[in-house]
């Protein structure tokens, strides 16, 4: 880390946000926009049908869900692969899973997670030999491997957490900019609004004790079960 000689703070180091950002990146090559995560079945039940309404949408499921499950494991995922602790890292990867509601939210998931290694087997320079036990699990979830590429481009763990919870915010904005649909200015000022958010998911996430970690939301698991017999798609289930 540098100090960033104007403000007197710690500054991720150019290769380390470069990493971030292309982690982060829409144009990943992991699938994570063919999945809406429920969202359009929302819409067209019409839950979610206005700028307003979708911001209460993502906001609800990154505090209440994304929270508690996605980026508390994250963390715990991190540290496993840090201290290589392959055992552990299975234990929360099985975890994590287990905690998807509908077989959609799984799909969307273990599709994105095993997208994410075929990409770091095949990216120069990445030695993956000490995380087989990672690389040859039949369900791997897109947090494990976040968690590890995270790790192997030495990007630090609040870093991480806060791109994760870009990532998720990234991909319902961008669903509901062709489901509601939104114009293009809404859709910047939602990633705005929805921004300010993540300082306090990943505070919360952080905070958390194993006993904590795990969410339900009714509504979100039953549109995302529901959305596999919707008469009409866009998104994959």
């Amino acid at each position: 880390m540098n100090m960033d000689s104007a403000g007197g703070r710690e500054a991720m180091a150019p290769l380390q946000l470069n990493r971030l950002l292309q982690l982060c990146s829409a144009n990943l090559p992991v699938g994570g926009f063919s999945f809406s995560q429920g969202l359009e079945y929302a819409t067209e039940k019409n839950w979610v049908n206005d700028q307003a309404s979708a911001h209460s949408w993502i906001v609800l499921n990154l505090s209440q869900g994304i929270t508690y499950t996605d980026l508390a494991l994250l963390k715990r995922l991190y540290l496993a692969i840090e201290q290589q602790d392959m055992a552990q890292a299975i234990y929360w990867n099985q975890h994590l899973i287990a905690c998807r509601e509908s077989k959609e939210l799984r799909l969307a998931d273990v599709v994105m997670g095993k997208a994410l290694m075929r990409l770091l087997a095949g990216l120069d320079d990445i030695a993956l030999g000490r995380y087989q036990a990672l690389t040859d699990r039949a369900e791997i979830s897109f947090v494990c491997t976040f968690a590890l590429a995270a790790y192997l481009w030495d990007i630090d763990i609040i870093s991480t957490l806060s791109g994760y919870c870009w990532t998720f915010i990234d991909n319902q904005v961008a669903a509901a900019t062709k489901l509601i649909p939104l114009g293009q200015t809404q859709g910047q000022n939602l990633l705005f609004s929805l921004s300010r958010e993540v300082a306090q998911a990943v505070s919360k996430a952080d905070q958390l004790v194993d006993e904590d970690i795990g969410a339900s939301l009714p509504g979100l698991a039953m549109a995302s079960a529901w959305h596999e017999s919707q008469y009409s798609r866009l998104f994959r289930s």
